[in-house]
């Protein structure tokens, strides 16, 4: 059974089954959504899913929209005022003032005060309206398309149209549920152009700050619509989205175009991180499964991390890269991602992502809340 803190990953395509087993279900969700994230003491204590940094500030995200932020390094935590209580998944701040937060039910929420104070900007609804107006507009051109091609090429043409329906007919289906299929992670490059991935190969795009959006999913070759888990940009400027069976794709156009790559593993990756050098990429997900390449992903080379732990979130300083993941495990390197040590910690509780802090020091974020570590993911004395 998925634990709690699986919810970024395998629980996050757990909850899109189950919301659509039973429509009173959408109501609970509706709720939710208007329902603000209720002030707690424990709130950096529970599961957290997600930190980043706005500035000197850190912000950290997790579930019943808890969003916590700390101007000191991670001694103490201040809740923020979030207008909905479902679990959120991903944070990317664009500048030290204005950031962005995803999560279930479709939501993405907006900050332009470094964390302090968040305001709804979109939700599963408006996100599923999209997306069939895109579906509709595909469904348009291919019937264009088969009216002006030849006899001999029409029967292929209506094969890809009638799947194109049949998608269309679930994505209406899905939209009389409910707000249901989550977004997993988001990354803004400033204050106005941004991008946010999700279950069901959910793909947005805005350029004026999240006041509108495009799906963009029709750009990425993923027509089984595997779950996007996981995007950034590396050094050298191009964007990697990775996903669920081996989902890899790659922009060198600022997100315009898309490519993508063949991946040596066919399971789901979770994260992806660049390195120090330019155009060089780390994949990762399960059974401890981490893939390098130097080249954008036109080859890839796995390492043996020597762990078995699902691995779910990484980060890079010079050449210290960190890797967090299930059961404790803190994955360090030294090298540039050559070779990794394993450390795990003795509580065993699920890591979701994590900052580098003053010094060496890690911040970790997961199933436990937050702990601050030394270099190697021990408890600091």
């Amino acid at each position: 059974m998925a634990t709690s803190f699986m919810c970024k990953t395998l629980g996050a395509a757990c909850l899109g089954l189950s919301m659509a087993c039973a429509t009173p279900v959408a109501f609970a969700i509706a709720d939710v959504i208007e329902t603000p994230a209720r002030p707690t003491e424990l709130a950096p204590d529970n599961l957290l899913n997600d930190v980043e940094r706005a500035g000197d500030r850190l912000v950290a995200i997790g579930e019943r929209g808890h969003i916590i932020f700390s101007d000191d390094e991670g001694k103490t935590w201040t809740q923020a005022e979030v207008p909905v209580s479902v679990t959120l998944t991903g944070v990317d701040f664009g500048s030290e003032t204005h950031g962005w937060a995803v999560g279930h039910s479709g939501v993405v929420l907006h900050s332009d005060d470094a964390g302090e104070t968040w305001e709804l900007q979109l939700t599963g609804i408006r996100a599923a309206e999209l997306a069939i107006e895109s579906q509709e507009e595909a469904i348009a051109e291919m019937e264009e398309r088969i009216a002006a091609a030849p006899e001999d090429e029409k029967s292929d043409l209506e094969w890809a149209l009638d799947d194109l329906l049949f998608t269309l007919e679930n994505m209406q289906a899905d939209l009389e549920v409910g707000p249901v299929n989550p977004f997993l992670d988001v990354w803004f490059g400033d204050e106005d152009t941004g991008f946010v991935v999700g279950a069901y190969g959910l793909f947005f795009h805005t350029q004026d700050g999240g006041e509108t959006w495009q799906d963009w999913s029709p750009r990425l070759d993923n027509a089984q619509n595997f779950h996007l888990n996981a995007i950034t940009q590396i050094s050298g400027g191009a964007m990697v989205i990775a996903g669920e069976a081996g989902q890899i794709h790659v922009s060198v156009d600022d997100g315009n175009t898309w490519e993508r790559r063949e991946s040596p593993y066919p399971g789901s990756l979770f994260g992806v991180t660049g390195t120090s050098q330019a155009d060089e990429v780390l994949v990762f997900g399960l059974r401890g499964t981490l893939m390098q390449s130097p080249d954008l992903g036109q080859t890839w080379t796995t390492v043996n991390t020597g762990s078995t732990a699902t691995l779910n979130d990484g980060v890079y300083l010079n050449s210290r890269i960190i890797l967090v993941g299930n059961g404790g495990a803190v994955l360090t390197s030294g090298n540039g991602g050559d070779t990794f040590q394993e450390y795990l910690r003795d509580d065993r509780l699920g890591l979701m992502s994590v900052v580098p802090i003053s010094g060496t020091e890690l911040l970790l974020v997961g199933e436990g809340g937050v702990t601050t570590t030394n270099a190697k993911g021990k408890n600091l004395q």
